[in-house]
């Protein structure tokens, strides 16, 4: 039996790691297979095929429920209701809108949508609204985190923004309900902490800043400001034990049987958790892990640990098999399995500081694996942190929260108790706060498949129990760590990244011992794509140092992510066009044309115009050479500095054109494309952008001039290897099935 639910959970996995989707019509035939497989003794394997043909038929229909290419950046009036909790956040409005009806019957039936300025809107709500709609698409960088993925996971099939939109009708029922209790418990007086107790409450993070989401990332505690499985099972066990209690004292009436009542209020109070938080992943896993315990308890039979566990990853993957492209799914399940790893068949008892101190640095170690293979940081302070934050939150904060949510109906009785609650959690933070600035998160290196196998091996025979025959090889296995196979180009050659950070522009020129950025994308509010994207992009590089920062000028799309790098990753020197009009702190000195220098054999020369009379005008242009293949880097140039730029003494014949401005109309005249004879211009821009970038005109120049055109919307981040005179490397053209080309 176990084996066959283990088929069936791989089967259904298998989805995660599929470059294409098998047609649509071969899927009954593979059902069918496995169908007629199942009675007979190959049935894991027909558990594998008829798992393989749901996951992928589900996918099938989730890819069928996207926007059109052909209606792709129309705007459409619709109507809809808001399906959970509105997320406000800087003035932006962000929900996802379902039921919809409009004229246009093709438009998909799940919808995410921003509404900057837009007015207060409430779980279950009907609205009529203008929306721009955009086929699902995020930023695709190394190893960086997969939006459309994510997306797709969900099952949204279009992401926009509102021009327009009135209330239909109120919310009612449930809906309604949960986010009534949501406003309700962001205006209690909670010592500045509501925020969190809404996230503990009703599973809503919009009251957490990003400064508490970094501390969190920082220490490895994200997992207690969200409901997960932990704290289900701990209300369940919490319900459980209160009606044991009250038989043991003889308060209990002795006509009505204890013990199914106990397992049935622990089951309705973990259910009613379940459904103040969404019923994500984890809640969904520690539900039916939850209900197997239940039951076993009122059956008397022994489940073990590893048979529920297998139950809920089955049944989870059942209800739907998009959640395995989630990282929270992963994390889930294997932080579970971990723990029985670690706990299961050990001869006698560990005291509970010792059980707990275990379960830490086993966790911390254990899932160090699957945090390299996900591209997400690892916390060295994390089993520090969980020792003290765990037993905290789990133990203490959340029943406080819980007790005082469900007293807030008698005046003055719940705000006290969630005041306390609030004042454990400022409590809390502050000393995670500490922590974090003691040792943040570290983004290790991307590792070689070859390498992360011997990590993951390595991990595997460290929490192996005492006495097994070489444990101790776990360690050497884990060198690849401390000193990752990094591949620098040769000298004489560069690699350049040009990152894909929307409307803006970040570009890495890294030779074998040193490393350059050039720009540092853009920020929008609290949202840094420096610290989003650029940083982890460059950390999974192996880049741990910058010997020099580039900011072409101090517009925010090129500037923005200036400060977030420069205090993770501090540069020797940071150079400008315009380095008044940067934050002090970068300590930037003034771009000076004719500063010219050589890395491992790459020459690099700097040039500015002398007459600049605005930011675009004062850019940092800047010329690389490795062994005969140049590429000139030109910031937002117009045609006025293009001229001058002409008249210069800097060589202008190169391979590779930054085109200027994005491809802006005030840039690239026909005189500077002739003038530098590029074969390849390479554009940095968001789709459906608002300036229109590229302008049809620039673009009919670059054609005329026999230049091939390489944009970012397009193919995601694209690497040169500079000097070796060979095509470019497009990440959106490595095939992911969930991906748009």
């Amino acid at each position: 039996m176990r084996t066959a639910m283990l088929a069936l959970a791989a089967g259904l996995l298998l989805l995660r790691f599929l470059p294409q989707l098998p047609p649509v019509s071969a899927l009954p035939f593979i059902l069918a297979a496995g169908l007629v497989l199942l009675p007979f003794r190959w049935r894991a394997i027909g558990c594998f095929l008829c798992g393989f043909a749901w996951a992928c038929l589900s996918a099938h229909e989730a890819l069928d429920d996207r926007l059109s290419t052909e209606r792709d950046g129309r705007t459409f009036w619709l109507e809809g209701t808001v399906s959970d909790l509105p997320d406000v956040r800087g003035g932006v409005v962000r929900f996802e809108l379902v039921n919809i009806s409009s004229r246009h019957s093709d438009l998909p039936s799940r919808l995410r949508l921003a509404w900057y300025g837009g007015p207060r809107m409430q779980a279950g709500e009907r609205w009529r609204l203008a929306a721009k709609l955009k086929k699902p698409r995020g930023l695709v960088n190394p190893h960086s985190f997969d939006y459309e993925a994510w997306l797709l996971a969900r099952r949204i099939g279009a992401s926009g923004t509102i021009k327009a939109g009135e209330r239909v009708s109120v919310a009612a029922g449930g809906p309604g309900w949960r986010d009534q209790l949501r406003q309700r418990l962001l205006a209690v007086d909670a010592q500045g902490r509501s925020g969190a107790i809404a996230a503990l409450v009703v599973g809503d993070d919009s009251g957490l800043s990003t400064t508490d989401w970094r501390t969190l990332q920082d220490t490895g505690t994200v997992h207690l400001m969200v409901i997960s499985g932990q704290h289900v099972g701990m209300l369940a066990g919490l319900l459980y034990g209160l009606v044991a209690l009250l038989a043991r004292w003889g308060i209990w009436p002795r006509r009505v049987a204890w013990l199914p009542c106990a397992c049935s209020l622990a089951l309705a109070g973990a259910l009613a958790y379940g459904w103040l938080a969404g019923f994500e992943v984890p809640v969904q896993r520690a539900l039916v892990m939850v209900a197997l315990v239940l039951l076993w308890r009122l059956r008397y039979r022994h489940l073990g640990v590893w048979l529920p566990l297998l139950i809920a990853l089955d049944a989870v993957l059942l209800l739907d098999p998009l959640v395995g492209l989630q990282s929270g799914f992963w994390l889930s399940f294997l932080a579970v399995a971990l723990l029985a790893l670690v706990f299961r068949g050990r001869l006698g008892s560990w005291s509970w500081w010792r059980a707990l101190g275990r379960a830490q640095w086993s966790m911390a170690l254990g899932l160090l694996p699957i945090l390299l293979a996900l591209g997400l940081p690892v916390s060295l302070s994390g089993p520090i942190a969980n020792l003290f934050a765990v037993p905290l939150v789990s133990a203490v904060i959340v029943p406080l929260s819980l007790l005082g949510t469900s007293l807030l109906w008698l005046p003055g009785v719940g705000e006290p108790v969630l005041w306390v609650a609030g004042g454990l959690l400022a409590i809390l933070f502050d000393a995670l706060q500490w922590l974090a600035g003691w040792q943040p998160a570290w983004l290790p290196a991307s590792l070689p498949f070859w390498a992360w196998l011997l990590v993951a091996l390595g991990t595997l025979l460290i929490l192996l129990p005492p006495g097994i025959p070489f444990r101790a090889l776990g360690l050497v296995f884990l060198l690849p760590l401390l000193f990752p196979p990094i591949d620098k180009p040769a000298v004489g050659q560069a690699e350049v990244w040009l990152f894909d950070v929307g409307q803006g522009l970040a570009v890495l020129v890294r030779t074998h011992d040193h490393a350059l950025l050039y720009d540092t994308g853009p920020r929008y509010g609290d949202f840094d794509i420096g610290e989003r994207v650029v940083l982890p992009s460059l950390r999974t590089l192996g880049v741990s140092g910058l010997d020099l920062l580039i900011l072409s000028h101090a517009d925010s799309d090129h500037a923005g992510g200036a400060s977030a790098i420069q205090r993770q990753i501090r540069a020797g020197r940071v150079v400008s066009g315009e380095p008044a009009r940067l934050p002090a702190s970068l300590g930037a000195e003034m771009c000076r044309s004719g500063d010219a220098w050589e890395w491992n054999g790459v020459r690099f020369t700097l040039w500015q115009s002398p007459r600049a009379r605005d930011g675009n005008q004062s850019s940092c242009v800047l010329l690389i050479e490795a062994s005969g293949e140049r590429l000139l880097l030109t910031g937002d140039i117009d045609v006025d500095t293009e001229q001058l730029l002409l008249t210069s003494d800097m060589p202008l014949e190169v391979d590779w054109l930054l085109v200027p401005h994005h491809g802006s109309r005030s840039s690239s005249s026909t005189a500077f494309i002739e003038a530098t004879g590029a074969g390849g211009a390479l554009i940095s821009r968001s789709l459906h952008n608002a300036f229109g970038h590229p302008h049809p005109e620039v673009l009919q120049r670059l054609h005329t001039a026999g230049a091939r055109l390489y944009d970012t919307a397009e193919l995601g981040a694209i690497r040169i290897r500079l000097g070796r005179f060979e095509p470019v490397l497009g990440l959106r053209t490595k095939r992911r099935f969930w991906r748009e080309k």
